[in-house]
């Protein structure tokens, strides 16, 4: 029976989450469906948009994505301290852009008198926004939901476009984090929809590219900031360029099918996480077998379990595949 979200969140462990959504009744719903001949590919450049759309609503990052012919994947940076920061108008003007609200919200964000009967209504409403937008649930819920009503709509049908429940899991550290973004960012090429990453189509990495061309990083998602933490509000501790070229290197490997090595420029970045070219190139193509929960060392499992109250660590033989070196 699957766990309530609750028993699989611990902000005091990492705020960085890897969700999946994969649609039923028939394959390639959001690609080429060659039982029909009907191509879906347009539908990805609607969860593409509506996604860069929830980041700038959300106290929710996006780190990476990429959207497939039958399934999407994102990994998720929970904002807590951005959520918190926000003014009440602040919360409700964010929730009115995905949400009617109702009366008294509107009455509050236009700046008119509420009366005091009115005000525990208010504050609990504003209490349950402020919640809301920074619930990973509520995030995806606002993603799959429209897709789900536009596709039925498209499709003149009705019934589930998505599975009941979308996969979510911890990522506990750096390593777990940039190589489940690695792993996300690859899909297409995996898949072999795509020969490089210049070419995947909704994707993050290709985001990232076409931003790096211009020395920019995209707006809509969290950016690297290497090693400059103390000078970032928040950011991936690690070198753009070293990502973006480990990244392209790893995809050339996987798509020659080839075991082959890494380029001598990026034992820097895999020693950062403590990890041989074999490890690596193992778990970015295995990522999705490797790991059925959290994500980290058997000490880092420990500590999140603990949070969680559970009694038992599982998917404690899962934290073999991270062993450093």
């Amino acid at each position: 029976m699957p766990c309530p979200r609750r028993t699989q969140i611990s902000i005091e462990d990492t705020p960085y989450y890897h969700c999946c959504s994969r649609v039923v009744r028939r394959a390639f719903l959001c690609g080429h469906d060659s039982y029909s001949g009907k191509n879906y590919d347009h539908r990805r450049g609607w969860v593409e948009a509506l996604l860069t759309k929830l980041a700038t609503v959300f106290a929710i990052d996006v780190a990476a994505f990429a959207i497939m012919s039958n399934h999407l994947h994102v990994v998720l940076r929970i904002d807590i301290d951005k959520a918190n920061n926000w003014s009440d108008k602040e919360v409700l003007e964010q929730w009115h852009k995905c949400f009617k609200g109702d009366a008294l919200t509107h009455k509050f964000v236009q700046g008119d008198l509420v009366e005091a009967f009115e005000l525990p209504q208010l504050k609990h409403a504003i209490a349950t926004y402020r919640s809301r937008l920074c619930d990973i649930s509520w995030f995806m819920r606002c993603l799959n939901e429209p897709i789900a009503r536009q596709a039925n709509q498209e499709d003149n049908c009705t019934g589930r476009f998505w599975e009941g429940r979308f996969k979510s899991q911890a990522l506990l550290d750096e390593t777990a984090l940039l190589t489940c973004m690695a792993y996300v960012d690859l899909n297409p090429i995996r898949a072999k929809m795509a020969t490089t990453v210049e070419q995947s189509d909704h994707t993050s990495i290709q985001l990232r590219i076409r931003a790096a061309i211009k020395g920019e990083q995209p707006k809509t998602l969290l950016p690297f900031v290497g090693n400059e933490q103390q000078h970032q509000d928040k950011g991936i501790h690690f070198s753009l360029s070293d990502y973006l070229s480990l990244v392209n290197e790893t995809g050339r490997i996987i798509r020659d099918d080839k075991r082959g090595s890494l380029d001598e420029a990026h034992p820097s970045l895999l020693e950062k996480m403590n990890l041989s070219q074999e490890t690596w190139l193992k778990l970015i193509v295995e990522f999705g077998h490797l790991f059925h929960g959290p994500v980290g060392t058997l000490e880092e499992l420990t500590s999140y379990c603990e949070h969680l109250e559970k009694r038992r660590r599982h998917f404690s033989k899962c934290c073999q595949h991270l062993k450093h070196g």
